[in-house]
């Protein structure tokens, strides 16, 4: 399935994408796509019922295809090609990251360059959505625990992540740093999270070309790694790493965002999105 909310910011609505490209308004099978409707038992419900049977609704906009998401849970460097044109090894282990959930919002949404940015650069990742609560799970049950996959454009402000000391959470953070989306794929639909193409243009010029085989960690392992450091609950969500292409490591003169450039960017059967950058608002 593909689920998926729409509506104004804050006032989203679950919805489904049908077999025949129309949208079908779920709410009144259930309140909304996050938390505990993302487990088996509640996406079975969901699978049961007859998509010509629901309404059809109309998508004015898009909101991120989880709600009230817990945990925004982030990998550094998880692809060797990337970590090389940043300077860096690859890591023995996943390196760990958060990033504030107040940066997330729907796949189309503009996305701001914050105040004083010198540095804002993309970054197309696959987004992994947590089903049912995860703690010391094994790698071989790990994807059990998945309710599905999306895309994911982990904007960076790299000068606030790697200049300004501390951590990185400060340089991802930033309002509109977390488009998610457009729908939410049932796992279930996805054969194998570790054969996808991803991509992602900059003002039609293509930036970022890759695919999930090239993963250092793939998604089972993070899943159970992420476990073994903190529990992962219903509508969590990890992104999982970026192919290289991104603007730090264009050489000899990196390229970053400005107001007024057009991100797209998408995943092999997840679907893309389309960013507009916008001067940061109050």
């Amino acid at each position: 399935m593909k689920l998926l909310r729409l509506g104004a910011i804050g006032a989203e609505k679950p919805a489904l994408l049908a077999d025949d490209g129309t949208l079908r308004d779920l709410s009144g099978i259930v309140t909304d796509i996050a938390g505990e409707t993302l487990g088996d038992e509640a996406l079975s419900r969901i699978r049961a019922v007859d998509p010509a049977s629901l309404p059809v609704v109309s998508a004015d906009r898009i909101g991120a295809c989880v709600g009230h998401v817990g945990k925004f849970i982030c990998v550094g460097l998880n692809y060797a090609d990337h970590a090389k044109e940043t300077g860096k090894e690859p890591p023995p282990e996943p390196i760990l990251f958060m990033k504030a959930t107040t940066a997330v919002v729907g796949p189309n949404d503009d996305v701001e360059i914050p105040r004083t940015s010198a540095k804002t650069d993309w970054e197309v990742e696959l987004g992994v959505v947590i089903g049912k609560r995860a703690k010391y799970v094994s790698e071989a049950d790990a994807l059990s625990y998945v309710a599905g996959y999306c895309v994911v454009n982990d904007v960076s402000e790299r000068a606030f992540q790697s200049e300004r000391g501390g951590q990185w959470t400060k340089g991802k953070s930033h309002d509109t740093f977390g488009p998610i989306g457009p729908w939410l794929v049932t796992r279930d639909e996805v054969a194998d999270p570790q054969n996808l193409a991803l991509w992602l243009d900059v003002d039609g010029q293509r930036r970022q070309t890759g695919n999930t085989s090239t993963m250092i960690f793939g998604v089972a392992h993070l899943v159970h790694y992420i476990s073994q450091f903190m529990t992962l609950m219903p509508g969590d969500v990890i992104a999982t790493g970026t192919p290289p292409g991104v603007g730090m490591g264009i050489k000899p003169t990196p390229v970053f965002l400005q107001p007024g450039q057009v991100m797209t960017l998408g995943i092999e059967g997840l679907g893309e999105q389309r960013q507009t950058t916008i001067a940061a608002r109050a």
